[in-house]
């Protein structure tokens, strides 16, 4: 009788814990994946990191953050060599969005590169931390285009090719480039290049002359930038964690809230949604080397 008793109130201890959590997993969905739960005001970092070639993720969590109540201020972390123009561009105007639309301070903070696309990021933030011996600069545009017509050549495979107009196959990596297509193609790397350009004078408030060769393409360390009025400050990211949390007036060593990865689930396992996601990211760079891309990127 007393084993029957002792096992009845472990069922339903369970049952009441399996209930109890079942209400506190209610409550946070319904205020919103559990934003308004959270302890303590706090810096949010956000992560630009490798070769820049998709936006959708760093703009996902800039969504995500400038909804939070409880952030306080950003910090941009920067270690990337650059990359397309298009998102290079779409997160700048984010980040510069982020700036001006209320007084939290946006911080950015380039570690080892913030090269080309990585410091046009950076340029939409209220200041820009570099470490010393960190590399950055590199302000210019690059499109490179395959050509692999001597090997199909030797091979014996020709690739024949019909066309609406003279520049339709203007970037076929099939084919020679003929100086009309060079300068079609050239003509549009400057108009991006005088973009880059625009961008760094009036952000860093300086006309193009007073940038000079250092927006030749050229690198520069940290230390070189910052000479050169690219730069704010010399710092690593601690440094740039304890300026936006000084800005917020949270003190020198915020609180942190980083975008939430995305994980694996067991559902996600059996509906094939994991090999899918795998799939498509080996696929990506492929994508990228067979088409052609014009660049904020070092080389």
């Amino acid at each position: 009788m007393a084993r029957r008793s002792v096992f009845t109130i472990l069922v339903v201890a369970v049952l009441s814990l399996m209930v109890l959590s079942g209400l506190v997993l209610a409550v946070i969905m319904a205020v919103g994946d559990g934003k308004s739960l959270r302890l303590g005001d706090r810096i949010a970092i956000i992560p630009i990191e490798g070769v820049i070639g998709d936006d959708r993720e760093v703009l996902e969590a800039i969504r995500a953050f400038r909804d939070d109540a409880s952030v306080k201020g950003f910090v941009v972390a920067i270690n990337s060599p650059g990359g397309e123009v298009g998102p290079s561009q779409s997160i700048y105007r984010e980040i510069k969005r982020l700036r001006d639309a209320d007084n939290r301070p946006v911080i950015a903070a380039i570690n080892g590169v913030g090269a080309s696309g990585g410091y046009y990021i950076a340029l939409g933030a209220d200041s820009i931390f570099a470490n010393p011996g960190a590399i950055t600069g590199s302000i210019g545009v690059i499109m490179e285009i395959p050509n692999v017509d001597g090997l199909m050549q030797k091979v014996g495979v020709r690739m024949q090719t019909v066309k609406s107009a003279e520049h339709k196959d203007i970037a076929s990596p099939f084919k020679e480039m003929t100086p009309s297509d060079r300068a079609v193609l050239g003509a549009m790397v400057q108009d991006v290049y005088a973009q880059f350009v625009e961008v760094v004078a009036k952000e860093r408030k300086q006309t193009s002359a007073q940038l000079g060769p250092n927006i030749d393409g050229r690198v520069l360390s940290g230390r070189q930038a910052q000479q050169a009025g690219l730069v704010d400050r010399l710092g690593n990211f601690n440094d740039a964690v304890a300026a936006a949390g000084r800005m917020a007036g949270l003190g020198d060593e915020p609180k942190l809230l980083y975008p939430a990865e995305d994980e694996v689930t067991l559902m996600d396992a059996i509906l094939g949604r994991a090999e899918a996601s795998i799939a498509s990211r080996l696929s990506r760079p492929m994508e990228q080397v067979s088409t052609p891309r014009i660049k904020f990127v070092i080389p």
